[in-house]
């Protein structure tokens, strides 16, 4: 029993040794490249902070031959994600902008929204920009397959196809 927590303290210790080495080399590295595109020192923190969470979550960090490449890619997805997400709250409260004072949700309302939202987007992000037109027509304008193929400039069997897609997306396997 104690040669097994011996070998479990030694593969913890490797383990914290190499996630503190990457840190340690390249997290001013990627804090720079944030700060640059992102403009924000405070936005770059953030998005450096979480990009080494997710290398922290790994299963196994000593898997990581190029951890340049692997936290540009993660850093660029964060970014995405929060740019994305900035977008749906804008367009989200730009269309609210446009509603009579009294039907306008409260502020708790208006958060779920967004959190619905930006999960309704994760859902659909796999799908080519069309097909999530077409789903987002169907589901939430009620236009009907017609109208979204003369939108769209597809046919309507194509329509059908982009709507079971998002269905798929959002539905998986219980479909």
């Amino acid at each position: 029993m104690a040669v097994n927590s011996s070998v479990a303290s030694v593969k913890l210790t490797a383990r914290q040794s190499l996630l503190h080495q990457l840190f340690g080399d390249h997290h001013g590295w990627l804090f720079d490249r944030l700060r640059a595109r992102l403009g924000c020192p405070s936005d770059a923190a953030d998005m450096a902070s979480e990009t080494f969470a997710h290398v922290v979550a790994l299963d196994d960090p000593h898997s990581i031959r190029e951890p340049r490449a692997l936290l540009t890619t993660i850093a660029k997805r964060l970014v995405y994600g929060s740019w994305r997400r900035r977008d749906l709250e804008r367009a989200y409260l730009e269309t609210l902008a446009g509603e009579p004072e009294q039907f306008a949700p409260s502020a708790e309302q208006q958060a779920l929204a967004v959190e619905a939202l930006v999960e309704i987007d994760r859902m659909l992000e796999g799908l080519s920009s069309r097909a999530r037109a077409a789903f987002l027509y169907s589901q939430l304008d009620g236009m009907t397959y017609l109208e979204i193929g003369r939108e769209l400039g597809v046919s309507v069997p194509r329509v059908h196809q982009y709507v079971v897609q998002g269905l798929r997306a959002c539905f998986g396997a219980r479909l």
